[in-house]
């Protein structure tokens, strides 16, 4: 099967820009968004043969999940069951007879990390939800995680280490989260992989120069 994961940063505009054209080429089985920036019934998108799903913020314009597949689960969550994490439409799960898929949009800790304490206590939270669903069947989880986890997941990692998303405590928590069972795919089949990136910086032409992160 075939997933994609990708931070739109704003559906209703990336569909402006050619969304369902790639959509359409891309084929997967699984389409996984983030950032989706809507409410609902702001958007009518015509993709036959996928089901949706959405969980939307309660914030008008900000955060927001959606997962479009070809196979219909048997159930869909929202959220992770915990009330102060579950009005940002960070998470939607699908319950399938012999896994789930999980996407997830995880918060960022904001330039000043004045969000970073609420960022631990996700991590936390987010990581106990994945253990209980994997101690049921396995767990496929993708999404915008915000975080490079190691020098080689960004590419100036030197002066970088208390920017949001490469705090020590961020990527301990990830580190904590692959020793619960969990796998980096990407990681596990290209190990020495560099300048593989998934986010750029808007300014100084960071992706011109592929100064990126892999979050």
């Amino acid at each position: 099967m075939k997933f994609i994961s990708w931070n739109v940063n704003g559906l209703r505009a990336v569909v402006k820009k050619g969304f369902i054209e790639i959509f359409d080429e891309l084929d997967a089985d699984f389409f996984c968004l983030q950032e989706t920036k809507l409410q609902e019934g702001q958007i009518d998108l015509d993709l036959p043969g996928y089901h949706s799903y959405w969980n939307y913020a309660e914030k008008k314009g900000y955060s927001g999940t959606a997962i479009f597949t070809k196979h219909e689960p048997s159930s869909i969550s929202y959220g992770i069951n915990k009330e102060e994490h579950d009005n940002e439409g960070r998470v939607i799960t699908l319950t399938y007879p012999e896994y789930y898929v999980v996407t997830c949009y995880t918060p960022n800790s904001k330039n000043d990390l004045a969000r970073l304490d609420y960022r631990m206590k996700w991590d936390q939270d987010f990581s106990d939800y994945l253990v209980k669903l994997d101690q049921e069947k396995p767990v496929i989880f993708c999404g915008d995680l915000n975080v490079a986890h190691k020098n080689i997941d960004l590419k100036n990692w030197k002066t970088n280490h208390k920017s949001p998303g490469f705090t020590n405590k961020e990527r301990t928590n990830f580190t904590a989260l692959l020793d619960r069972g969990f796998i980096d795919t990407f990681r596990y089949f290209y190990p020495s992989e560099e300048g593989a990136f998934s986010w750029w910086n808007y300014r100084f032409y960071a992706r011109k120069n592929n100064a990126g992160w892999r979050i």
